[in-house]
């Protein structure tokens, strides 16, 4: 099998050329069809996630090198392994999305079903080997969903872009009536919250998005307006649109700037959520919390329920489509180096 793997932190995957492995006890071998290159396997590349003032999430431990990245896997059952069974509704030939976010499955945290949060993770593309590959090995069916008849290439971004994304906006709970959505943030997940937003709080959203060029996509997703956020006049045109301020807002960007940016334009009562992974820091006022009786809320990635519903709203023709961008697999670095320097619109797909 071929795959493409961090063996230095920091620089251009490498390409190795290896046996392929066969399943043993539950294990299922996947055949990659199809693999999203995701913002934060920048992160995992470089080894950190950074929190701002000099402070870090240390990856290299957890990863352990070299480790094969791509978390967004859909693909081809090729190999079962000898304690997969019949009723675990798999077999050669079936074509699976794959659920990355694969816990311990022996703590209180997997149990009540958020293997996703799972304090000893083993998440495939960052704990264990992923998609930038030919073949990936799956720990157990239970993981592998159907997506026909959903095209391979919007599947596997689903596992990712598409579950943070609806975990994201399930958390804000029912909009009344001309409540306003703040997204912010049109990359790949983003896209993926505007295209959700519809459907799942029967509102078009208002994006604030710094790139120009990402402008159209974002209204073909379902953006009911875009506009630069650190334009003058922007926050003060958002607040009087939005009657005082929006009943919610989704940073799928994670910096100081978007976190400050959503916090000030909720309303009171209002509730922030808080998705992206680009790193920084932000002032808090407490008072301001109070006072505003606003809150903050974290969401990482989603659990394999919310991806089996999110399966079911795409399988069912009611989720506009992700732009995406196919490219090969020995095009791994370039695309990771691509999504860095923001030349991505939507997804880059690689292909094996």
């Amino acid at each position: 099998m071929l795959s493409y793997q961090v063996e230095t932190f920091g620089r251009p995957l490498a390409r190795v050329l290896r046996e392929t492995p066969q399943p043993q006890g539950t294990e299922v071998l996947v055949q990659v069809g199809h693999c999203g290159v995701c913002h934060s396997d920048l992160h995992l590349q470089d080894g950190y996630f950074d929190l701002g003032g000099g402070n870090r999430i240390d990856m290299t431990r957890p990863m352990g090198l070299p480790r094969t990245l791509g978390h967004e896997i859909a693909g081809t059952v090729v190999a079962l392994g000898p304690g997969v069974t019949a009723t675990d509704g798999v077999q050669v030939g079936d074509r699976r999305v794959v659920f990355p976010w694969i816990g311990c499955g022996e703590c209180s945290t997997c149990a009540r079903g958020d293997e996703h949060l799972c304090g000893a993770p083993r998440a495939l593309g960052a704990n264990r080997d992923g998609g930038y590959a030919t073949h990936v090995m799956v720990p157990h069916p239970r993981v592998l969903l159907e997506y026909d008849p959903v095209p391979e290439a919007q599947a596997c971004t689903l596992a990712c872009s598409g579950l943070t994304a609806y975990s994201a906006l399930r958390k804000i709970g029912p909009l009344a009536a001309g409540d306003a959505l703040l997204v912010i943030g049109a990359g790949g997940v983003g896209l993926s919250g505007i295209r959700l937003a519809k459907q799942l709080l029967g509102v078009a959203p208002v994006v604030a998005e710094l790139d120009r060029a990402k402008w159209d996509v974002a209204r073909e997703a379902g953006a009911a307006e875009v506009f630069d956020p650190t334009a003058e006049g922007a926050a003060r045109a958002l607040m009087k649109s939005s009657g005082g301020g929006v009943a919610a807002a989704v940073d799928f960007v994670g910096a100081g700037a978007t976190f400050g940016f959503g916090l000030a334009a909720l309303r009171k009562g209002g509730r922030l959520v808080c998705v992206g992974l680009f790193g920084g820091n932000a002032p808090v006022m407490p008072a301001i919390l109070s006072m505003k009786a606003v809150s903050i809320v974290g969401s990482y990635v989603g659990s394999l329920v919310e991806l089996r519903e999110l399966l079911a709203i795409a399988r069912a023709g009611r989720l506009p489509a992700m732009p995406v961008a196919a490219r090969p697999l020995d095009e791994a670095s370039q695309a990771l180096d691509d999504l860095r320097a923001g030349r991505i619109k939507g997804r880059a797909v690689l292909r094996p």
